[in-house]
């Protein structure tokens, strides 16, 4: 059973930041890709950003420039630094980790960015 847990996650005002960390646990025996999905109400799943098992990164245009992701060395946390967050920012955030022949996913964490 692997397991993804997430943190971070609240309110900010337009302009401001906030760090996502998302773990895994259970069995996975192999340093494995992750990703940052968003979804906010009314819209489909997207990709935000992506982390190979050797650091090579993927940023959504929409994020380029403002958000960062990262990873612990020899470990499936991976980390989501959200600069200069705007409005349409607001989603559910979830992380994944795609194992050889399943991925798994968190439960998500709530992004809101509101005056």
């Amino acid at each position: 059973q692997v397991q993804l847990v997430e943190s971070g996650g609240g309110l900010v005002q337009p302009g401001g930041s906030l760090r996502l960390s998302c773990a895994a646990s259970g069995r996975i025996f192999f340093i494995r890709p992750m990703a940052w999905y968003r979804q906010a109400p009314g819209k489909e799943r997207e990709l935000v950003a992506e982390i190979s098992s050797t650091g090579t990164t993927n940023y959504a245009d929409s994020v380029k420039g403002r958000f960062t992701i990262s990873r612990d060395s020899g470990k499936n946390s991976v980390y989501l630094q959200m600069n200069s967050l705007k409005p349409e920012d607001t989603a559910v955030y979830s992380c994944k980790l795609s194992d050889f022949t399943f991925d798994y996913w968190g439960q998500g964490t709530q992004v809101t960015v509101s005056s």
